[in-house]
């Protein structure tokens, strides 16, 4: 059985987005690709705005 994504890069990736394009936030605070979660942690995803 599959555990699921363990690092922020992972779920990212497992999602198909960059994450150059995307900030996310674990529990309220931002964290890096590297960043662990776990199955209580609360993610979101911010997609950045590009342009001018």
């Amino acid at each position: 059985m599959d555990p699921g994504p363990a690092t922020v890069g992972e779920l990212l990736g497992g999602l198909g987005l960059h994450p150059q394009e995307v900030i996310v936030a674990r529990n309220g605070t931002l964290v890096p690709e590297q960043a662990a979660i776990g199955g209580d942690d609360e993610i979101r995803i911010i997609r950045i705005a590009h342009g001018g």
